[in-house]
């Protein structure tokens, strides 16, 4: 009995190993993961959800009723722009063969040189392509938060068309394309600068250029939807899981890090947020609480494949009081109108998190160290990636308003304005009343 029951045990082992010998196989071939694969495709499709749904709901709520439609649209056109650009030029400027650290060279256009047998890393080409593109098309619809309801949707999509071409291809190649932020050592794990920075400054730059929206100041403007805002900011933070623990490009234990302190910012940032509010107002609100939980999530984005959980605290409690900070007292202060705070919000703690990746960088998470672990260089280096970006991000967006206002205003009529552009430029209500 003992001998059969050996004999059948062995014979199982034999059978589950032919079984699985093809899945070993595969995972082996060439150097393709299928393990990696099969979660980066998840991840990528968490971080597309965050653009045309996430996005769109959290600013469409936040923005006039008689300007929701108009608000959303600028989201969901961006993410087909850049869908389209991306493979064209857009990835080979930012990850093609290097020229002089600066940008990437024609190598891969319209997808040259790249098939379905191609390899990144442990994962297909196409897939690493199809996963940048939408860090592209998040980026520059994040800018759209500061000048809703005022700006030429034909506009709106010239200079997303040219603003992804000239300024986020270039940034995203210094830093994640082998150019000269990386090879100076810049810590950016998911896009503080990148992504971030770049947004929250084109978004400001923006807002400066169009003005202030008719009556602001003076005539309550009132969110269309806090209800919205919040589902929007929620599925925000679950493609935020993507974003971040996806930028690993692999199912490792550094993923699972990165997954487990962008949760942790989240929370501890929309919670600081929502006290600092009470503090000061009297009253926590839903949109508080939902935007401290955006502010925390930006702030961990570069740091989440470098920190700890005690680190995440640290920068989630930041980015509550300079989220809070930037999309009130500091805007108030200044006198800009940036509608949405895009900048307040994801330029400022963009430039938080990028920053306090300098101090708390822990050797055991990512390798790297930062002012707090031995390496006060790491945070010069940092502090010169912010400046870098900024002036350059700041001086191209300029140029690229002016060419886009040379086909015309940018600005829409003050009777459109006035109206409201879902039915001006679109033709369409949110809401049947």
């Amino acid at each position: 009995m003992i001998k059969l029951l050996k004999r059948i045990v062995t014979g199982f082992s034999f059978g589950a190993a032919l079984l699985f010998l093809p899945i070993a196989a595969f995972g082996g071939e060439n150097g393709l993961n299928s393990g990696d694969t099969s979660w980066m495709i998840v991840a990528t499709a968490l971080v597309m959800l965050m653009t045309p749904a996430g996005l769109a709901l959290f600013y469409g709520g936040m923005s006039r009723s008689k300007n929701m439609l108009n608000t959303m649209a600028m989201s969901i056109v961006a993410y087909c722009v850049a869908s389209v650009i991306w493979i064209m030029w857009g990835y080979s400027l930012a990850f093609g063969p290097d020229l002089s650290g600066i940008i990437g060279s024609s190598a891969n256009f319209f997808m040259n040189g790249i098939g379905v047998k191609s390899i990144s890393g442990s994962i297909p080409t196409y897939i690493f392509v199809m996963f940048q593109m939408t860090f592209a098309a998040i980026t520059v619809a994040l800018a759209s938060g500061s000048v809703v309801g005022r700006m030429r949707f034909s506009s709106w999509i010239l200079f997303v068309l040219l603003w992804l071409t000239f300024v986020y291809s270039p940034v995203a190649h210094w830093v994640w394309g082998g150019g000269w932020l990386s090879k100076l050592g810049v810590l950016d794990f998911a896009g503080g600068t990148v992504v971030h920075i770049n947004a929250g400054v084109a978004g400001l730059i923006l807002a400066l250029f169009l003005g202030k929206r008719k009556g602001y100041g003076k005539t309550a403007m009132m969110p269309s939807s806090i209800a919205l805002t919040a589902t929007g900011a929620v599925l925000l933070w679950f493609g935020w899981f993507g974003f971040n623990a996806g930028s690993e490009l692999a199912a490792d234990g550094l993923s699972a890090s990165a997954f487990l302190v962008t949760n942790t910012a989240a929370a501890i940032a929309g919670l600081t947020w929502m006290f600092v509010e009470q503090v000061i107002s009297g009253k926590p609100t839903l949109l508080g609480l939902s935007s401290g939980a955006i502010a925390g999530l930006v702030a961990i984005t570069p740091a989440a494949g470098f920190v700890n959980p005690v680190g995440a605290l640290i920068i989630g409690i930041g980015a509550g009081i300079v989220g809070y900070l930037g999309a009130t007292a500091i805007k108030n202060r200044l006198g800009y109108d940036d509608s949405l705070d895009a900048f307040g919000v994801h330029g400022l703690c963009g430039i938080w998190g990028a920053l306090a990746t300098g101090l708390f960088a822990d050797p055991k998470i990512g390798g790297a160290a930062g002012l707090f672990y031995g390496n006060p260089k790491q945070l010069l280096i940092q502090l010169i990636a912010v400046i870098a970006v900024i002036v350059f991000n700041a001086i191209m967006t300029i140029i690229i308003i002016k060419i886009v206002s040379l086909l015309g205003s940018i600005r829409v009529s003050i009777a459109d304005e006035t109206e409201g552009l879902d039915s001006t430029a679109h033709g369409e209500r949110a809401f049947e009343i």
